[in-house]
């Protein structure tokens, strides 16, 4: 009699969320311009996975902000779950992080084509933040024209990318 198959919880997210797992499970999201990036700990047993819409949160911010609104800004997002990290005792170096997205899924204007797209400032926004919290990106798949969407098991750290079709204009 064979065992039966063990059923991974599965959650997909949405921009601007984050979710951290201590178990196996699978974290999907589909990226555009915004940024995904994935931190795992093989010997914690834990997987987080943040989709950040904007690069970096304001420095002040409105009456009424719930901290979770800060899971929108890529800055914010990966900070937030380094120091999650740290409460587990995980050191950087231990950290597997991986960063997907930023691309320019819709046609730049020609005014516009000689400033840093969103996706373009959210790449930046990650890669430095990344670094200035020591962290070492082992993978990554940025920017280009198309879509991503991302399949993270939090129990193995593996990724799986899947590029979506670039636009095309309907009225060429």
């Amino acid at each position: 009699m064979s065992e039966p198959a063990l059923i991974l919880p599965d959650l997909d997210l949405q921009p601007g969320e984050l979710f951290l797992s201590r178990g196996p499970a699978i974290l999907r999201t589909i990226l555009g311009s915004c940024v995904g990036v994935t931190f795992w700990s093989a010997r914690l047993g834990a997987g987080a996975l943040c989709h950040g819409v904007l690069p970096r949160c304001p420095k002040s911010w409105p009456p009424g902000f719930s901290p979770t609104e800060g899971h929108r800004y890529v800055d914010f997002s990966i900070r937030y779950l380094a120091r999650q990290f740290d409460t587990f005792g995980a050191s950087r170096r231990e950290l597997e992080v991986k960063l997907f997205g930023g691309a320019d899924v819709l046609p730049v204007p020609g005014a516009r084509r000689h400033k840093p797209t969103v996706g373009a400032l959210n790449c930046r926004a990650a890669i430095e933040v990344l670094h200035e919290e020591g962290f070492t990106v082992s993978a990554s798949d940025l920017g280009g024209v198309r879509g991503r969407r991302i399949h993270f098991h939090t129990g193995t750290g593996e990724v799986l990318l899947y590029r979506l079709n670039a636009w095309q204009d309907p009225n060429p």
